[in-house]
Parts: C-alpha cells; structure tokens; sequence
C-alpha cells in the first residue's frame, strides 16, 4: 500500500533468505523517495543563495513546518513552536531559565531516554536540584501515582513521557495529569514515540505544556530537526540561548537581552536545515495521497495484530506473550513491541538470530524491540521473526 513511497531498501543482504523486514522503524524510519529531490533542492537553495538563504527558511519554510506540526497536533499558535537540531538541546535550554540560586525539584519517571537521564544525574551532582522518580510499573497505576506526588510537593518541573521509549507503553491519561498542573510548575512532556505515530490532541493543554518531539523517527525525515511547543504568555528567560534568539533583531541590537513572545525565546544557533527541506517534502507527498496520522496509526494497529497472531501460533520461546511489555493495544501501545528476555546475552542472541533471517530489530540491553512501518506490506504475516 505505502511500500511505493520508499526506495528498495529493503532487499535482503548477500547469502539471506528471504527479503529484509525492517523492524527497527521504532529508532529510524526509512525515508520516502521525495526526500532525494528535497536534499539537493536544499543543496541548490545554500549554494546559490549562500548568506541571503536565511530570508525563505526563516520566513517561508520554518513557518511551513510549523504550520504542519500545529495541525497535527491541533496546536491554536505554529509561532510557538521552537525548533532545534535535537529535543536535548531544547529541554536543556529550558532548564537554563531556572534560577541556578534557588531549589530545584523535578519530578519525573524512572522510564525516560538516556539524553534526559543522563543529564538528570548530572544536575543532581548540584546541592540544589532534587529529583525524584516515579516507577512506571505497574502501568495500570502509574497516573494515579505520578499526579499524587506531583500535587504533594512543590515541583518546579515536572518531565514524562507520552509513550515509553524502552517499551512502547503510553502514559495512562498523561494529557488529563498535564491539564490539572499546580500553576507553577513547569510541564514537559517527551512526545518522541507517540509524535506522527499515534494521533495526539494538544489543543486541552496547549497553554500548560512543552511537548518536544522530532523528524528521526516516525516521520521518517531524518535526524536534526525536533521542535518545542511552549506555552502561551511564557515568560521564562532561557539562560542557553543563541543569536538566531535576536534574528528579527539583529540590525537594532540595545545591548540587552531580550525575548521574542514566540518560538524565538527558545532559539539556539545555527544549524543545517536539509531535514526540514526533507520533512516539508514528506508532509507534502502525504497531504497528495491523503495519508493522516490516523490512516498510520490504523495501517500499524493491523500489522501488530497479524504480528501477534503469529506469535500466539509460532509457540517461540523468547518471543511470546509471557515476556511481551504490554499494556493496551488499542488506547496504550505506541508502534512498537518490547520483549523482556531478562538477561542482554539472551536479547543480543536473539537479535542476532533475526538479523540471520533477514530481519532488522534492536534492543537496549535484556530488552529486544520489533518496530511497525507503513512500509511493511499490508498483508505482512511476520512468520519470517518466528521461523527457525
């Protein structure tokens, strides 16, 4: 159905028996074939515009990318969306406007990527930042426990995930949690793994949150685009912050710093804007065939049904049910399965025997993770993981 779009990737190394199934979709996409002409359009643009290119990014194609992400995420302002090379960078700037003089109390889960993790561990090295972490197991009380102690304490930042990067579980009723913050915290939420895969409503919370994402993974485009939505009348003066902050500026600077009332608060520095040439493509080509997050979202519910299916069936010892992380397929699940094979020698032996087969898979340590693509064809029994 949506094979047509991508180039022949996958074809099966030299000696495999059976075509290549791209099953690590959950960490890279592979790109549509409209993002070759976008690349080099991208190229023509730099080298012939050099220095007077910044003029159509800044005013026509970063406008049309937000425009993009506001619908369909049902935001009411495209100029409050930032944009950064990376969502680390972006969170890390927000953390910067917090005054590096007084306490410091997040909340978060005990569930975030390595980049958030990282950073977190190396904040609490700071005499006055706190952290505290939430287990997500059980899922099946996670929100009830996450809005508990988010309203029992006086948190400065609150920081979670919409879907589980390690498992693919979403957080139960994360928008309704972020809609009842205390006031003055600060509420971010990790939308990687759910943004362009699942449908997603921000139009409750649009004036609560910060919800960051990107183009790496589900859209397809590539690394070095992600965004930040930032709340309406947001005053924070962000204490990382780069020239691009002064663009509409520059030819009047006063000396002091100043804070545009839109994306440009949250501006960094230079970057390369190749992948936004890419993902303005790729929303064009979606928008011509009629494809929506809804059809994806739909197009990968099926395929992980069939998925599941022939698991139940195949009887494998690793891979079935008792070591699947699951919660709900339907209202819970991003678009990919997490089996807990309990020790990494298991999980890389796994993979390993997959990869023989021609399949395509990763894992982050015991943890081994089969992704879902609209490039996988629709009829797609995935007897090819199972078969021995």
């Amino acid at each position: 159905m949506y094979k047509k779009f991508y180039r022949e990737f996958l074809q099966a190394p030299s000696g495999s028996p059976s075509s290549m199934l791209h099953m690590a979709c959950h960490s890279h996409h592979y790109w549509p074939d409209v993002t070759l002409d976008a690349v080099q359009q991208y190229w023509r643009d730099a080298a012939l515009l050099a220095d007077e290119k910044w003029g159509p990014i800044f005013e026509e194609k970063i406008p049309s990318w937000q425009a993009v992400i506001a619908k369909s995420l049902n935001l009411p302002r495209a100029d409050l969306i930032a944009i950064a090379p990376n969502t680390h960078e972006l969170v890390y700037r927000l953390l910067s406007s917090f005054d590096p003089n007084k306490p410091l109390r997040i909340l978060t889960t005990d569930g975030e990527f390595y980049s958030f993790t990282r950073q977190l561990q190396r904040l609490e090295e700071l005499p006055q930042v706190e952290v505290t972490r939430i287990a997500k197991e059980p899922f099946a009380t996670l929100a009830e426990r996450f809005e508990t102690e988010l309203h029992r304490n006086e948190y400065q930042l609150a920081y979670a995930s919409l879907v589980f990067f390690d498992s693919g579980v979403v957080f139960p009723q994360l928008l309704d949690i972020a809609a009842q913050k205390p006031q003055d915290t600060q509420f971010v939420i990790d939308g990687y793994h759910g943004f362009f895969a699942r449908p997603i409503n921000l139009s409750t919370v649009a004036d609560k949150i910060f919800f960051t994402a990107g183009s790496y993974k589900y859209l397809g485009a590539g690394e070095g685009l992600c965004f930040m939505t930032i709340p309406e009348n947001c005053t924070m003066r962000p204490l990382n912050t780069g020239w691009f902050a002064e663009m509409a500026e520059l030819e009047n600077r006063s000396g002091k710093v100043g804070y545009s009332d839109n994306w440009l608060r949250f501006a960094g520095a230079t970057m390369d804007y190749s992948t936004l040439y890419k993902a303005l493509a790729i929303f064009d080509l979606f928008h011509r065939e009629g494809i929506t997050i809804e059809k994806i979202h739909r197009y990968v519910l099926d395929a992980q049904t069939r998925f599941l299916d022939s698991m139940d069936k195949s009887d494998h010892p690793i891979l079935n049910r008792s070591n699947l992380i699951y919660h709900d397929l339907e209202q819970g699940h991003g678009h990919f399965f997490t089996f807990d094979c309990s020790q990494p020698e298991i999980s890389q032996r796994v993979q390993e025997e997959l990869k023989a087969r021609a399949v395509l898979c990763d894992r982050r340590q015991q943890f081994l993770r089969l992704g879902f693509a609209i490039y996988h064809d629709k009829d797609e029994t995935y007897q090819q993981v199972f078969n021995s």
